[in-house]
């Protein structure tokens, strides 16, 4: 089972042999990344403004259903391609956490951040079937946020070969796993009790995050450096802010309810 794995998940050659090239890769110029970010930026902003869609609920439900699905899956192959590629193909766990400086975006660590990465884009319907749907209340900064800057973060990641990225791959990956789960429950009818634990694990993840960022600063600066830490620098940023963010969202939405 496991060498059956491997071949799929590794060792296919056209993971194996992946090389991420700036402007020859497919989505990897910088034009497509700004015009995917301000596209989404703008069709989100005209159909919360204008609702021009209407989807019949039955319909919007299956949909729903099928996207969820799909990330349950897509997420569940990310984390089990990546963890695979970890234990097999990485010389050793330093070597995941801290890339030696100019090392190539090529081989399937950097394969599964780069179907991380397409992943995020396809993220985007999560917000056209909020809008759809007209549950503006679930339209919040914080989701509009959220996915419009996480799709710079993992093209940074790779433009800079980012060191420990396959690391928060697979934390993310397993996270929504357990999300898009709830959200299927939601999408088939049967809500959980469990809403509040999956904000709780997502604060958990950046965290987690954080710690694993200070053991790459460790490696950085008591060793011969690592690749990508400019990267990592705006990684910081970004996660302090879905930190503060998400924990605003949890008091605001838990914590109130706790007191009433």
């Amino acid at each position: 089972m496991l060498s059956i794995l491997l071949d799929w998940f590794v060792n296919d050659p056209k993971i194996l042999h992946f090389s991420w090239i700036e402007g020859q890769t497919p989505a990897s110029s910088p034009q497509f990344l700004t015009l995917t970010v301000v596209s989404y930026l703008s069709i989100t902003l005209f159909l919360s403004q204008n609702h021009p869609i209407s989807i019949a609920r039955p319909l919007l439900r299956r949909i729903t259903v099928v996207h969820n699905l799909i990330l349950i899956n897509l997420s569940l192959i990310m984390a089990i391609g990546c963890l695979l590629s970890i234990f097999f193909h990485a010389p050793n766990i330093h070597y995941v956490l801290c890339y030696p400086k100019n090392v190539e975006p090529k081989g399937p660590l950097f394969f599964w951040a780069y179907v991380f990465y397409l992943s995020k884009i396809y993220e985007y319907v999560d917000t056209f079937l909020i809008v759809v749907s007209k549950s503006m209340k679930r339209l919040s900064f914080l989701h509009v946020y959220h996915h419009a800057t996480v799709l710079i973060m993992c093209y940074i990641g790779l433009h800079t070969s980012q060191s420990s990225f396959p690391v928060v791959l697979v934390t993310n990956c397993v996270v929504h796993v357990f999300m898009y789960y709830y959200y299927l429950l939601c999408a088939i009818g049967k809500r959980p009790k469990w809403k509040r634990l999956v904000t709780d694990i997502q604060i958990l993840q950046f965290v987690s995050s954080f710690i694993n960022m200070l053991i790459v600063f460790f490696f950085h600066f008591t060793g011969s450096g690592c690749s990508g830490i400019w990267g990592y620098c705006f990684s910081m940023a970004f996660i302090s802010t879905l930190l503060v963010l998400f924990i605003d969202f949890h008091s605001k939405n838990y914590n109130a309810k706790k007191d009433v």
